[in-house]
């Protein structure tokens, strides 16, 4: 499968150069491209060494006893007859989580190794970090991996100019609207496709929905094998259960007692797994009284998302000529998987070394229910974000929010060009991920 470029690359060349730079610690779900991203980087070194702790358990050894990370490193020449050398070499440690005493090594790696690249990734990692009271605080830093963003996979489509017309746009300024045409078109086909690396490389070389769908049928299904893994934790069957009733659930708040016919506990725990799996990203509510958002979070009221649109749709069964040929939003957003790329676009749009929260807010109130889909906080500002149906609309709760709060402007998202109402900005769907770095916030 042909590398296909990530917005990641240009982090870690920068990363490469800094004289400041600490080992790197890359998270993210199971087959977001983690491996690959790492191993085109290996690239720009004139060695690179990889050990795959899923695959080469006995090296693990190395990592008993003293972790004397020069003498390591010494034994790792030996065995692969490749140098490391440092500023020269790339080392690399795969599927991390595997070696508990590798993730030790990491910290030692800054305080006696600083010259020598290194980089670790791992899935299910928090599962590992569970087992580590203390783990390298201010001596690693970690980068956060997310299936392909709507920029990313645009640019693979190879519109790159098409991309920098919807840069060059903004509520003062709309796109073209033959390119913002174009660009609906392109998110249609993601919000299908998502952005799971082997679903991208399928459509890009065959050029068919079809057998991108069979592609996310197999990362499903290799998911739904990883839940084996936790038996001892809690029955495959009920992640299984738990899974697909947060999809069912998607877009309005996720009621625990729908989701599986045993106890609230073993639900939550369920839920808690699959968050720690990446699978699921909770969306908290906060009362948006002040900053941060996750200064007064209300648990009990969360929404979840899965973590690609694609596989969200494999689950959830929607027609897919529906979407493609559909004009109409409502159709668009059928099972809320709108909401659902819109959530995930602002956190692949985030810094990839902060690891993000979502938040919402609602007000719930005897005949009165008002609810806007995400809170962004932009320095000392919360910004409201609605996902709205349809070209049209007053907008209630956002206008609500609006003077509840006080705050200066809200943003809405859909189907229509860039443009403006009074306090409100109105981004395309496909471009909400510029409201991150745009001049208004």
């Amino acid at each position: 499968m042909a590398y296909i470029k990530r917005t990641l690359d240009n982090v870690l060349l920068d990363w490469k150069s800094d004289p400041e730079r600490k080992p790197l610690l890359i998270r993210g779900a199971r087959q977001v491209g983690k491996s690959s991203t790492i191993e085109q980087f290996g690239k720009h070194f004139e060695h690179f060494v990889a050990i795959n702790f899923e695959k080469n358990k006995k090296l693990g050894a190395l990592f008993d006893g003293d972790l004397d990370v020069r003498e390591i490193c010494l034994k790792l020449s030996v065995h692969f007859k490749k140098p490391v050398v440092p500023e020269k070499t790339l080392l690399f440690f795969d599927e991390i989580q595997t070696c508990i005493n590798a993730i030790r090594a990491l910290r030692y790696f800054y305080e006696d190794y600083p010259e020598l690249h290194v980089i670790a990734a791992g899935s299910l990692l928090e599962f590992a970090l569970e087992e580590l009271p203390v783990f390298g605080v201010g001596r690693i830093d970690t980068l956060y991996m997310y299936p392909f963003s709507f920029q990313e996979f645009i640019l693979a489509c190879g519109e790159e100019l098409l991309w920098k017309e919807v840069g060059k746009s903004s509520p003062e300024k709309p796109l073209f609207s033959v390119f913002h045409d174009k660009c609906t078109e392109l998110l249609k086909k993601y919000l299908i496709i998502g952005g799971m690396p082997a679903a991208v490389s399928s459509f890009l070389k065959y050029n068919d929905i079809l057998k991108v769908q069979k592609t996310l049928d197999n990362l499903i299904q290799s998911f739904q094998n990883d839940f084996a893994k936790y038996k001892k934790k809690l029955p495959a069957l009920l992640l299984r259960e738990v899974l697909s009733s947060i999809v069912k659930q998607a877009g309005g708040k996720f009621i625990y007692s729908k989701a599986a016919d045993t106890s609230r506990h073993n639900i939550k725990q369920a839920v808690n797994m699959l968050i720690m799996t990446g699978l699921v990203i909770p969306v908290v509510s906060s009362s948006a009284n002040g900053i941060p958002l996750g200064a007064e979070p209300n648990y009990r009221k969360c929404k979840m998302l899965l973590f690609d649109t694609g596989i969200f749709q494999r689950l959830s069964g929607l027609q897919l000529s529906a979407i493609l040929l559909a004009d109409d939003f409502d159709v668009i957003n059928k099972g809320a998987i709108a909401e659902q790329f819109v959530g995930l676009e602002l956190l692949k749009n985030a810094s990839p070394y902060m690891s993000e929260n979502l938040y919402f807010w609602t007000r719930e109130k005897e005949k009165s229910h008002a609810e806007v889909d995400y809170l962004i906080q932009r320095n000392d500002t919360i910004v409201p974000v609605e996902v709205k149906s349809g070209k049209s609309g007053k907008m209630q709760s956002l206008h609500l929010f609006l003077k509840e709060k006080q705050a200066h402007y809200g943003i809405r998202t859909s189907l229509e060009n860039f443009c403006y109402y009074d306090k409100i900005s109105v981004y395309p769907l496909y471009a909400i991920g510029n409201v991150i770095t745009d001049s208004i916030l």
